[in-house]
């Protein structure tokens, strides 16, 4: 018999000739020419070979907080950054409350994000450094920590007004002490890092809450390892708190060490509407060089966290049936209360669409952005999930008392706990599980983000994806085959082609609620430059028909609150259509998200009313909740 490479040989040389009448006799029998070709063909018979594309989402959190963080650790947060990152691995670890605590699944990487601010200071605060001590603040936040329950919330809410205010005392802010904090951390990280099953990234949290709350805050997030990172300072509020700032620091950064840095700001429902607005927040008006700075370093966007969700204000989209949810629109940080006008400079979609008509202007969109979900948890915890949820601090952990007690409170300024959310996760399609995998699908926004929920969504747009390309298991082969992903733009239309399509996949969480619906968020400026949206029901389960409202009927409800229980018997597992945009203007600019929505299952209040019998919700709580996911926006442009 003929070795296996000869065999190869003798067939790669019949593919290299004449097939007409060929073959090749061996001890194994005679090898035909067609089927030497049919065989040997590319891309071949097993539609997993040669596969370069990213093909599963890999799942993590970008934004945590730990012990080292000064406000997490003042609120009672013991839990450090080893421990939750060996948490994000699967371990099983006690909570600052003494309570076990575990993720149902892995993450496959995640990033402790703490504070630059006073890295890893407040610890020695509490534990009575002489030379911290000396001064009176200090002295009295040590009593208040020391002390614990309301005293040390309160010192929490002290901190973050100082901070805010620019007013945080010298001995906490020596740059040598936070050089020193912050190469201890990357050792900690790097010795959690573990390419090719878990990515742990180094980055830290730049927490600018200018004007006194206004929150403009940026978690930056580095490509390199610790011998890189540790070459230089992270850069603190004590530094700087304009964004812009912030951009020039990074570029420095990339110039001196050739790492690689990006930027996601969050919260711009608590910015009081700085986030997206059209000049620096000290007053600036905005130019190219900052739109291309901007565009360069934030390539994402932070849409849902525990301090509610930045998609869309319901009272800037009416027509949006999903907008109102989780919604934090009381005031800034410091829950200092909304002008007039604010709201439209806060949250994502109004920016995304804003970014079209800047990039005609400044030459470059700004707000060309990706969407992303993380908890924000301030607990060294990350729980996204409605029935494992340990709160924003310790005080918020699981306990009767979280159902009537205020996770702010600014001099009787308040919000409750069970305003907080589950909420949420960010899912990257990474070519392998590394740092430098994760992070450029980041930079080319190639992931998107969910309230919480695992949930798989493709999305890829294009001008000739036909309904037929919906019928296979693997969306993602004829996906980049003939268009882009999330985060990508439109090649530019053949001759020929009247509408761009888009090719839409979702799969459901083993351990959550079916689908009810695909939507197409769309997202454009009119021909007077006007900026327009509206919402498609692409795809949905159970028969349903648009009625003559133009309204999709609700999928239903089967929650039992007072067990918090659902059942999976509406909605549908998954869920794929290529959908193909009715009123497509080829003069236009336009871009184009995904969101998928879940049927209803229990929020996390519901969890805890059936779990502490002392629990004590008043009537106006949410007990159940339609978890959802973005996907990253594909834009479209005119040639």
């Amino acid at each position: 018999m003929l070795p296996r490479m000869s065999v190869l040989a003798a067939a790669s040389a019949l593919l290299a000739g004449p097939l007409a009448a060929q073959s090749v006799t061996t001890d194994a029998g005679t090898i035909e020419a067609a089927r030497i070709e049919r065989f040997f063909a590319q891309p071949g018979y097993s539609p997993y070979a040669g596969r370069s594309f990213p093909t599963v989402p890999l799942w993590g959190e970008q934004h945590l907080h730990t012990s080292w963080s000064p406000d997490a650790f003042a609120g009672g947060t013991r839990v450090g950054p080893d421990e939750a990152l060996r948490y994000a691995k699967g371990e099983e670890i006690t909570s600052s409350t003494g309570q076990r605590v575990r993720l149902s699944r892995p993450y496959d990487w995640m990033v402790v994000a703490d504070h630059s601010d006073a890295l890893g200071i407040v610890a020695n605060i509490y534990e009575g450094d002489p030379a911290l001590l000396a001064d009176p603040v200090l002295k009295r936040w040590h009593d208040g920590m020391q002390q614990g329950g309301a005293a040390a919330s309160q010192v929490v809410m002290e901190m973050i007004t100082a901070q805010g205010e620019g007013k945080v005392p010298d001995a906490m802010t020596d740059p040598g002490t936070q050089m020193d904090m912050w190469q201890a951390m990357t050792g900690i990280v790097e010795g959690h890092n573990d390419p090719g099953r878990f990515t742990a990234l180094i980055g830290y949290e730049w927490t600018s809450n200018y004007g006194g709350g206004n929150n403009l805050h940026r978690n930056v997030i580095y490509r390199d390892g610790k011998e890189m990172a540790d070459r230089v300072r992270p850069l603190t509020t004590f530094d700087t708190e304009i964004p812009n700032e912030l951009w020039d620091w990074m570029a420095a950064y990339e110039a001196e060490t050739g790492g690689r840095l990006l930027a996601i700001p969050h919260n711009g429902n608590l910015s009081n509407g700085l986030m997206f607005a059209t000049e620096t927040p000290d007053g600036q008006p905005v130019d190219a060089d900052w739109a291309a700075m901007r565009a360069r370093f934030e390539p994402l966007y932070e849409v849902t966290q525990s301090k509610g969700t930045s998609e869309q204000h319901p009272s800037l989209a009416p027509a949006d049936e999903f907008a109102d949810f989780e919604i934090w629109d009381k005031g800034n940080l410091n829950v200092v209360p909304k002008e007039p006008g604010m709201l439209d400079y806060e949250y994502a979609r109004e920016a995304l669409k804003r970014g079209l008509k800047l990039e005609g202007e400044l030459g470059t969109n700004p707000f060309k952005f990706g969407l992303v979900g993380s908890t924000d948890d301030h607990t060294g915890i990350s729980s996204a999930e409605e029935n494992n949820f340990f709160g924003k601090f310790p005080a918020s952990e699981p306990g009767p008392e979280r159902s009537t007690g205020n996770a702010f409170d600014f001099e009787g300024r308040t919000v409750k706990d069970w305003k907080l959310g589950a909420s949420g996760l960010t899912a990257v399609w990474a070519a392998g599980n590394t740092r430098a995998a994760i992070w450029d699908a980041m930079k080319r926004k190639e992931v998107y983000g969910t309230t919480g929920s695992r949930i798989t969504v493709r999305f890829f747009g294009g001008w000739d994806f036909a309904p037929a390309d919906a019928l296979g298991r693997l969306p993602a082969t004829i996906g980049y085959a003939k268009g882009v992903p999330m985060g990508g733009d439109l090649m530019p239309a053949p001759e020929g082609a009247e509408a761009p399509s888009f090719l839409v996949a979702a799969l459901k969480d083993a351990y959550s609620g079916n689908l009810d619906r695909i939507q197409i968020v769309k997202g454009w400026l009119d021909a007077d430059g006007g900026m327009q949206e509206k919402i498609f029901d692409a795809v949905w389960s159970g028969g349903r028909e648009i009625g003559a409202d133009g309204k999709l009927p609700p999928v239903g409800d089967t929650v039992d609150v007072e067990t918090a229980t659902f059942a999976n018997t509406i909605g549908a597992p998954e869920l794929i259509t290529v959908w193909t945009d009715p009123e497509f203007d080829p003069a236009l600019k336009a871009f184009y998200y995904a969101r998928v929505i879940e049927i209803p299952t229990p929020r996390w209040t519901a969890y805890d009313a059936a779990y502490f019998e002392d629990a004590a919700f008043t009537d106006d709580v949410p007990m159940t909740v339609t978890e959802r996911a973005y996907t990253s926006p594909i834009w479209y442009a005119p040639q």
